[in-house]
């Protein structure tokens, strides 16, 4: 297949005069405008989207991808039917029953206040990651077997705070408390720590703790009930579709939230981060294609005599900017590809040659993460913008009157 001769052309005009082959310093100074731009373009947005994927695990693995709720509290009684029955949903995987409440745990002169969610240790590990979390003892140990004190799991930053360590007894308080002959008292129990997780949040490792369901019911007062049923899923993108399949199923005296619901603000917000960062990606690349325009407009009038030949030899206006086209295009390709390996081998080196203090970070390296779509957005950007800085160099060089150029070279 025989290539245009304006590519040849274009080629030639990118090229020094004086050595053979070697492209000229406004080529250079542009083609690494164009590679430096979409380098640091993937890296922030890789880094970007590690960030959010990383916060993305940590969050399922912390909440359930569903949960069924009534507002009354579900009735024990009708819990082991309503589990049957979401289960055999299309798409649900498994469920379990949890309660929520809040309290006050205090251990060593120290107090902190709590979410203390009720599970049943032998299926909460099919519906969240909180069994995968537990980095000291086992969450199985809730079940309060050969203990005279019920359970309990608490965060890794808790358990910093008080000083607790495992087997040591911790207080829970209900703030609500029982009424007496003094009016209402806090009402107290005495737990034993049997596991210690890192959820790798720290909101969470702070604000959370678990104990058994049955325990969590005696204490709070719900028994013969439960806050609702948590749902695992078989894609947690589509958990608003499956969760609106379950209220149909089960009937509107019931009502769900997903774990996009449960974080919707700060999913809002690194969306808009994401946003403002696609828009900084295309004001760098604007900037860079300045260098473009500026090559472009230097060459036009370098050529201007050589130009002017290609006219007094039939070549037409069209022609004369498919030329400089051409040289843009290259310019922008030749960037844009090179950029996007050297932006792929930069995040992998980052990624592996920049430790974090996982102590500070809760990250022990930078959680980069390179999306296809990303990339593509990056590129095809660049080579549209890289495009567009062809045109006024090209229209410059196309209205050029050879007959006048000639006569005073």
């Amino acid at each position: 297949m025989k290539l245009p001769y304006e590519i040849f052309v274009s080629l030639r005009y990118l090229k020094t005069k004086k050595r053979y082959g070697t492209l000229s310093l406004y080529t250079v100074i542009s083609l690494v405008g164009v590679m430096l731009v979409v380098i640091v373009s993937i890296v922030m947005l890789a880094g970007m989207t590690g960030f959010q994927n990383h916060f993305k695990d940590k969050i399922l693995s912390a909440i359930p991808h569903v949960m069924v709720l009534q507002s009354t509290g579900i009735s024990v009684k009708n819990q082991a039917a309503l589990q049957q029955t979401i289960e055999k949903i299309p798409r649900v995987e498994a469920t379990t029953p949890f309660t929520f409440n809040q309290g006050m745990l205090t251990a060593n002169d120290r107090m902190q206040g709590v979410y203390v969610r009720g599970i049943d240790p032998r299926t909460e590990g099919k519906v969240t990651g909180v069994k995968k979390n537990i980095i000291e003892g086992d969450i199985l140990d809730l079940r309060g077997t050969g203990r005279s004190r019920p359970g309990i799991v608490i965060g890794k930053e808790l358990a910093r705070r008080f000083g607790a360590n495992i087997g040591d007894t911790v207080t829970l308080v209900n703030p609500i408390g029982e009424e007496s002959a003094l009016g209402m008292i806090p009402k107290m129990r005495k737990f034993e720590l049997v596991g210690v997780f890192d959820a790798g949040m720290y909101d969470y490792n702070t604000s959370f703790v678990y104990t058994s369901l049955a325990s969590a019911q005696k204490f709070f007062g719900m028994s013969g009930r439960i806050t609702g049923i948590q749902v695992r899923v078989d894609d947690v993108y589509r958990a608003d579709e499956i969760a609106a399949s379950i209220i149909e199923t089960i009937g509107f005296l019931y009502y769900t939230q997903t774990w996009m619901e449960i974080n919707k603000n700060f999913f809002s917000a690194l969306k808009l981060e994401k946003i403002l960062m696609l828009m900084l990606v295309i004001l760098f690349i604007v900037v860079a294609s300045f260098n473009i325009i500026g090559t472009l407009t230097m060459l036009v009038m370098e050529k201007s005599r050589e130009v002017a030949i290609l006219k007094s030899m039939g070549a037409t206006n069209g022609s004369i900017m498919k030329i400089f086209m051409f040289a843009g295009l290259i310019i922008g390709v030749g960037g844009t590809l090179v950029g996007s390996f050297a932006g792929y081998g930069l995040v992998t080196l980052l990624s592996e040659a920049l430790p974090l203090p996982e102590d500070v970070y809760q990250l022990s390296h930078l959680p980069f993460s390179i999306n296809g779509w990303d990339v593509l957005f990056i590129s095809f950007t660049a080579l549209g913008i890289s495009f567009l800085a062809t045109l006024y160099p090209s229209w410059k060089a196309a209205g050029e009157d050879a007959v006048e150029v000639l006569r005073y070279e």
